[in-house]
């Protein structure tokens, strides 16, 4: 009998003895008929049938769809290759994203935070706050931006206005210094006693306190984002006193 095994057939179209067989399996290629040896021997129209498939897969279509693709009349086969186009393009688009998410992770903070959070970060640097307190301002911000992200791009903005003022400036990185004091420390009250007086002075930097509050799960999230920064006992005192104080003048200040 004329043909060509198995073997030769997959070698011949370019795909492996296993994926050939998987085609029968499907239903996709119908297997030949053995020969008096017990082989099965592929024809020109089996090989034809073979590269047709292997096109098709390799062009990214379902192997659901290639069997009625090949079935069917010239018109839906030019209407389902124009489907399987449309859907590649929105895979290479998704791919190209994820491949521009992977540049960003390269590129350090701009994966999980907007240009003008990197921005603001690299501008804390500048005005002399340390690696540790930029570290934990950027772990912060992923948080904030997480948790409330329709309020995230208003809270920058007051941010950048914020760090215009010098006396705003000083006043956190002493905040951030007293983070390392021991939390029965009398300059603590001091701080936070100054802070919110600063606050209350400023409306406009209040909201660098206010301005992260959910619509849905106030408190809860608003208590995640303030507590992030202030983990140490000292940290957390303040951030208890200041916002008490706040709260004794009439600032709306989530309770848990």
């Amino acid at each position: 009998m004329d043909g060509v095994t198995i073997g030769q057939a997959a070698a011949f179209v370019g795909v492996t003895v296993k994926t050939v067989r998987h085609y029968h399996k499907l239903g996709l290629v119908e297997e030949p008929e053995r020969d008096s040896s017990g082989y099965r021997r592929y024809g020109p129209a089996d090989l034809l049938r073979l590269v047709q498939v292997r096109t098709l897969a390799a062009a990214g279509v379902p192997l659901a769809e290639i069997g009625p693709l090949l079935d069917a009349d010239a018109a839906l086969f030019a209407a389902a290759l124009a489907d399987v186009e449309r859907q590649l393009t929105e895979r290479i688009e998704e791919l190209i994203a994820r491949r521009e998410t992977l540049h960003r992770l390269a590129d350090g903070d701009r994966a999980l935070l907007p240009d003008r959070a990197v921005a603001l970060l690299e501008r804390m640097a500048g005005l002399g706050f340390t690696a540790d307190e930029v570290a934990a301002t950027r772990k912060g911000w992923v948080l904030a931006k997480a948790l409330v992200p329709e309020g995230f791009d208003d809270y920058l903005t007051h941010i950048e206005h914020a760090l215009q003022d010098t006396r705003f400036v000083a006043l956190i990185k002493r905040g951030a210094e007293a983070a390392s004091w021991e939390p029965d420390d009398p300059r603590i009250a001091e701080l936070a006693t100054a802070m919110a007086d600063h606050y209350l002075a400023n409306p406009a930097q209040l909201k660098t306190v206010t301005g992260l509050q959910a619509r849905t799960e106030a408190a809860t999230r608003y208590r995640l984002i303030s507590r992030f920064g202030n983990q140490s006992p000292a940290g957390a005192r303040m951030a208890d006193l200041i916002e008490t104080k706040l709260r004794s003048a009439g600032v709306p200040i989530p309770h848990l």
